[in-house]
């Protein structure tokens, strides 16, 4: 069953983001649903460039380079355990806030060409990522956590009709 989830798009671009906002509003939903997000929820994504992204990172993170994708969560979830019920929710709007998401399009375009694949296909990829970092996966260690997402992030991908060949 599918929860309505509000998936604001915003853009720091000069140039028309349309198609991708509207792969990004059938991406995110559906990883949410995925994994069994039982509660409306809400996510915030903006999208930039390199100079966008180097100085959120920059600014939030101290980390003084560009990136591809930034997550910041609103909450602590576990993997595997995302908000089933509203308590988390904002009253005024119902939906619960999982928080905001940082996309650098030209990042993601320069990644996809050296990967040989769509710059869709890698913006597809990144929102997986970022939702699962929403949801409280991580792979900073080489270890299991690392490859539980990256596992979830392929089933995702699969599910979706998003594979490396797109």
């Amino acid at each position: 069953m599918a929860y309505k989830h509000q998936i604001l798009v915003s853009s720091e671009l000069e140039e028309d983001t349309g198609k991708i906002e509207e792969l990004l509003q059938r991406v995110i939903p559906a990883v949410l649903d995925d994994e069994g997000v039982k509660t409306p929820c809400e996510v915030d994504v903006l999208l930039t460039d390199d100079n966008g992204i180097h100085q959120i990172n920059l600014d939030m993170r101290e980390v003084d380079r560009p990136t591809d994708v930034l997550s910041f969560p609103m909450f602590d979830y576990m993997p595997g355990e995302p908000p089933v019920d509203d308590k988390d929710a904002d009253p005024a709007t119902g939906l619960t806030p999982l928080g905001d998401m940082v996309l650098s399009l030209e990042r993601a375009r320069a990644q996809a060409e050296e990967f040989g694949h769509s710059t869709e296909r890698e913006m597809a990829y990144l929102a997986v990522h970022s939702i699962l970092h929403l949801l409280g996966y991580d792979h900073m260690d080489d270890g299991p956590q690392k490859a539980r997402m990256r596992g979830r992030e392929e089933e995702i991908l699969t599910a979706l009709g998003i594979t490396r060949e797109n």
